[in-house]
């Protein structure tokens, strides 16, 4: 996903220094060029060659080193750059940034920069604390610097608060959202159901679906990294959410329901991936239930049709939904597509094997009033990619 960008690493004096070995190998793995840039105080935290080995590049530190592989080295790594982090992030490099000091071959380097530049802090509360370092950061964000809240915890220091930097992992959902994708579906705003829905039976039981949400969070999260403004409207499910979108949390289909009603008319594309279930019980309380042949008999009702409700008041929305079958899944799903006004269906068959519900893949078959285009076996995020892929050549 990242083959062809170049990101720049900046890392300072700080304990945290040796986390940023695992991001640069991770970074890498996504076929990444890094280079990392070390002031003189980050070398006591981490030895220069961990990163030569993990990147490939020469790890630079001194700004006038004459062993240096380009002409004016901080300006030629500058103009390379697709992104520059600085974490961790101390509060001198921070001053110095802030304040226009270019005294070391980090500073140097980010000063030539134009590419984004995220900023991730990491010191002792105290000092993360003082107005100071404060006042850099606010200036920094008003030059367009991205800053990423450090966490709280347990500090270095021994102190408890906030100030310690993030996981590596937070490190790169942020250098995704930046160069992760084309930024295609910027300006779009995208609306996606997913995972499923509950509906009470008494205080303990409930009727429901298998559905883990693993495809509309995929879903989500691509377009998130296509540049759209994402909102997800999720059932309950076990499995981390996507960094950067705004999140719904529902329970009941009626909830569903209400949450897509109150934003479906200020989007421009909505997906309903979620497995909304079809019934909820007519009569909640358990001693309502009836008694037949000695078995309980709970009455049911249908839930509200949402999708169809939702397609039938769009006006310019790209609206998909998802066709999961046992048997005659085209035709089915043909059939629901013109039933319920949708411009295209995602449909795939429950007995495939690799598809349908809690597994990392899925085999879909994309179908719109003019045409049917089957996806090979791919992984949740690639079939994500090409439904959008499908949706932005329709739009």
């Amino acid at each position: 996903m990242l083959k062809g960008k170049t990101v720049v690493l900046g890392v300072t004096g700080s304990i945290a220094a040796y986390k940023i070995a695992n991001l640069a190998s991770a970074l890498v793995k996504k076929h990444c060029s890094v280079h990392v840039i070390m002031t003189k105080n980050a070398t006591n935290f981490i030895n220069p060659i961990t990163f030569e080995t993990l990147t490939g590049h020469k790890c630079l530190v001194d700004t006038f080193d004459r062993n240096f592989e380009f002409s004016v080295e901080h300006v030629s790594l500058a103009k390379q750059a697709d992104l520059f982090l600085v974490a961790p992030a101390s509060a001198n490099v921070i001053g110095k940034i802030a304040s226009g000091i270019a005294d070391d071959m980090l500073t140097t380097t980010i000063m030539a920069a134009k590419c984004p530049k995220i900023i991730a802090p990491a010191m002792n509360t105290n000092m993360f604390e003082n107005p100071i370092v404060q006042d850099n950061i606010e200036k920094l964000k008003g030059y367009g610097y991205e800053i990423v809240e450090p966490a709280s915890g347990y500090l270095a220091c021994g102190d408890t608060g906030k100030g310690k930097m993030p996981e590596p992992e937070v490190l790169l959902s942020y250098i995704m959202k930046h160069i992760g994708c084309k930024k295609d579906l910027a300006g779009k705003k995208v609306l996606v159901t997913a995972g499923p829905t509950m509906e009470k039976i008494d205080p303990v039981r409930f009727i429901s679906n298998h559905s883990t949400g693993k495809m509309g969070y995929a879903i989500a999260n691509n377009a998130m990294l296509r540049g759209a403004d994402v909102t997800l409207v999720t059932g309950r499910t076990y499995i981390k959410k996507p960094d950067f979108v705004k999140i719904v949390d529902v329970t009941s289909a009626q909830e569903m329901f209400e949450a897509v009603d109150r934003i479906f008319d200020e989007q421009d594309i909505v997906i309903m991936s979620a497995a909304v279930a079809d019934y909820r019980p007519k009569l909640v309380a358990e001693e309502k239930i009836k008694k037949q042949s000695g078995e309980s008999v709970l009455e049911l009702e249908r839930t509200k049709d949402i999708l169809g409700t939702m397609s039938d008041r769009k006006k310019n929305q790209f609206v998909c939904g998802f066709s999961m079958e046992t048997e005659n899944m085209v035709e089915n799903s043909k059939a629901k597509l013109e039933k319920k006004k949708l411009d295209m269906i995602c449909a795939n068959n429950l007995k495939v094997p690799g598809a349908g519900f809690g597994t990392d893949t899925n085999v879909v078959t994309i179908i719109t009033s003019d045409d049917v285009t089957e996806l090979p076996l791919q992984s949740k995020e690639e079939v994500a990619s090409s439904i959008l892929d499908m949706i932005l050549s329709r739009i």
